[in-house]
């Protein structure tokens, strides 16, 4: 239908045959923002609607788009694409971490929590959406609605190999960094690479999120914990194999989350 140019990763709407309308994304956050967005939703945070699919074939595609031309192939075939559900609802706003009407609460800082388990560490406000929810007049959804900068390292660096969608980096992060008597810090999001104080306003930007992981009240800690630790193990596998992961794959993911739910559950 047309190319998306919001972001940092190839994406474009599409008309399935029976009508409905995808927002289609290539690149190293299909996988992952497909197992996150599940995750979310299990624990009862609203979240998009993903899919993940292997290959695909796309009619009518352009001669050349801005960006991914690469990764499409001469008949419009593409591979690891991941299908969002066009919103029930319409988007009307974005939130800020910063300033919100939940903040402080048992909820808001669980989602904290969420956002350190999944290593989702591009937290920039734009990638917050508000929608007005059609079936509740007046009623507001508030969602993280781009959750692709996970399952890699706990922060930004100078690649996306390292820090969307890596295993080893994933397993190789420290999850939580300090206990207190009261509250839980979290390795996260660590600090931006030194090179990028060259780049002052990212840097600042950047610098001013990393409270979202630390100083958490530990009672709500373990209260999402404890939400988390009602996923059956085959449920988190599922969560990966919906992505389309390798057995291994799956399950060295998997195991790695069930190591993180279980420090929570330590707190």
């Amino acid at each position: 239908m047309k190319e998306d140019n919001g972001g940092t990763n190839p994406k474009f709407d599409v008309r399935d045959a029976s009508g409905a309308k995808w927002k289609a994304k290539l690149g190293p956050e299909a996988r992952p923002e497909t197992v996150a967005t599940r995750l979310l939703w299990a624990v009862g945070f609203i979240s998009n609607e993903n899919y993940f699919l292997p290959e695909a074939k796309v009619e009518d595609m352009p001669a050349h788009l801005k960006r991914g031309q690469q990764l499409i192939g001469p008949d419009g075939e593409v591979k690891a694409v991941r299908l969002q559900k066009g919103p029930a609802a319409e988007k009307v706003d974005t939130w800020s971490w910063s300033h919100n009407p939940f903040k402080g609460t048992r909820e808001f800082n669980a989602l904290r929590v969420m956002m350190a388990l999944l290593s989702n560490w591009d937290l920039k406000d734009e990638n917050n959406a508000i929608y007005a929810d059609s079936r509740k007049r007046g009623v507001a959804l508030y969602e993280v609605s781009d959750l692709g900068a996970s399952f890699g390292r706990s922060g930004d660096s100078y690649t996306n190999s390292i820090t969307k969608d890596n295993l080893a980096a994933y397993k190789r992060s420290k999850f939580i960094s300090k206990v207190r008597a009261n509250d839980v810090s979290f390795n996260f999001p660590t600090h931006l690479p030194f090179l990028y104080v060259f780049n002052l306003p990212r840097f600042i930007s950047y610098s001013r999120k990393r409270w979202i992981g630390q100083h958490i009240p530990r009672s709500d800690a373990k209260w999402i914990a404890a939400r988390l630790a009602e996923l059956s193990p085959a449920q988190i596998r599922d969560a990966f194999r919906a992505a389309g992961y390798s057995s291994e794959q799956v399950e060295a993911y998997a195991s790695t989350v069930e190591a993180r739910i279980a420090e929570l559950q330590r707190l």
